[in-house]
Formats: structure tokens, sequence, C-alpha cells
């Protein structure tokens, strides 16, 4: 049984994201927990108009269930498997700890979230809300970007740098997600110029080809770019990559793929669902 968290704020965007999560998770049992949170600043806004914050959060509270309830309805008229049961929840506290609780008291495995993705060469490719679970909370996260269609991952990319030894949770989850679909992993190592792997990296290298030898397809690739998002997007285009996978540890390579500001030219920030990991 998988537990699944789905923020919501009941946007399209956050629709897209449940569509992909049913079909996703279409062949294991599963909880879905559908988590609304008010925002606290609206709250606190709010409460220069009513007489106690009772009031405030009775009108959210009304406000919150009778969307989750249409939200229900929409969601009982998609073609659903059986196992999967539904659950809504509503919040009244910062986003993030809101998560953050619901993550431990329901034992989450993965959270789903849409992410609208930048309109103008300024924007961030990640909104606020995704970035910060991302960042802060340690649950696996699926990221579902608003142009992102859910078939069957045939091709996931796993970039890399060599630099971490991955723990066997980590390369569990990988293997399980690769395994379920019967996908093939791209191993890609990202440089901005060519040159021999140190002593440390060719151990991990080596460490993760071993592993992964007995359980999954894999292969190894090498991309020289001086621009690490023009190399993935060139990648993503030549091998059809359904999903890019990732480990959040490594903050720098992982910045520079997820949350770099210029995306021009850049693609795959609207159309690939991206599977972030953490140690």
């Amino acid at each position: 049984m998988k537990n699944i968290l789905i923020p919501t704020d009941f946007s399209e965007n956050s629709w897209n994201a449940i569509l992909y999560a049913v079909s996703f998770f279409k062949r294991m049992r599963c909880n879905f927990y559908l988590l609304h949170v008010s925002a606290y600043d609206e709250i606190i806004s709010k409460a220069l108009f009513y007489e106690t914050k009772d009031t405030i959060l009775e009108n959210i509270a009304y406000t919150g269930q009778e969307y989750m309830q249409l939200l229900l309805k929409r969601i009982q008229r998609l073609p659903l498997n059986t196992k999967h049961r539904f659950f809504t929840i509503n919040e009244y506290v910062f986003f993030i700890d809101a998560v953050r609780r619901q993550v431990e008291e329901k034992e989450i495995d993965f959270i789903v979230m849409g992410t609208k993705g930048a309109s103008g060469l300024k924007e961030k490719t990640i909104g606020s809300n995704t970035g910060d679970v991302i960042t802060k909370v340690k649950c696996p996260v699926l990221v579902i970007p608003e142009k992102a269609r859910y078939s069957k991952p045939k091709e996931i990319a796993f970039p890399t740098d060599y630099n971490l030894l991955y723990k066997s949770r980590i390369l569990n989850t990988i293997t399980s997600i690769v395994s379920i679909n019967r996908a093939a992993l791209r191993i890609l190592h990202i440089a901005k110029r060519e040159q021999e792997l140190t002593e440390l990296q060719n151990k991990n290298k080596n460490f993760l080809d071993d592993y992964l030898e007995e359980h999954i397809e894999r292969s190894f690739h090498f991309l020289s770019n001086q621009n690490i998002e023009e190399a993935v997007q060139c990648f993503v285009e030549s091998r059809n990559i359904d999903m890019i996978t990732m480990i959040a540890k490594n903050l720098n390579f992982f910045q520079h793929i997820l949350f770099h500001p210029t995306v021009e030219k850049i693609s795959y920030h609207t159309n690939v669902p991206f599977l972030v990991l953490h140690e």
C-alpha cells in the first residue's frame, strides 16, 4: 500500500498533478491524501475585518470543504482503480508545516505536486511552494509540470556528476519506479569539458553500475557543455526522455537543472516530470 500526498489549490495545474498521479500509480494499492492549505498570511490579513480568528477559520473551512467535495466528484468521474482510496485534508497553518505534518502522520511515500513553470526569462521555473517542498521536506517528490501528460515512462534520465555515493534506500526507490514501468534508466554525466573522472567519481560510478546491473536495464552517457540545462535539454530530446530523477543532496548540480531561471530554449521544465529523492 502506497500513501500519496497531493497538495492542491483547486487550480487546473494541481488537477493535472492528480491526473498524472492516478495514472502513474494505477497498478498499486494507494491512499491518496488531497491536502489544501489556506495561506496563513491570508488568515492574518482577514483578522482586520473579522471579530475573531474563529470566525475567519469557519469561513475558510466552509469554502475549502465545498471545493474539496467538488474535487472529489470530479475525481470520481475518472476511470479509477478500485484499489485507490481518496481522503481530504484542510489545514490552516504555514504550507511547509502542513506538508511535514501530513508526511509524518500519514507515513507518506510520495508527494505529487503540479507546477506552472515560467512564462518569462526572469521567472523561476518552479513555483515557490513546490520549490519549498523539494528542498525542505525529506520525502520523494514527483513534480508534474503544467504541460506534462501521462504516458507510461519508458526512458528515465538520471543526471549525476558521480560525486556522491548513493545510499541503498535512494537506489531502491529508483529501481522500483523503473521496474514497475519496465523502463530503462539512462545515467547522464554532464561536465563543462571532457576530462577523466577522479578516483572518487570512478568509485561511485562503478558502485552504481554494479548495484543497478542486477535490477534494471541501464546505460551510461556523457555530455560536454558549458550550460548544464542545455545538455539536459539535448539529452531529453535525443532520447525521448519521459521522466528525470535527481537526488536533492547535490544542491549546486541539482539547482542548475531544476531551478535555474534562464529558460530560453529550455522546455523540459514544462513537459517532463521530475522525481526528486532525498537521503
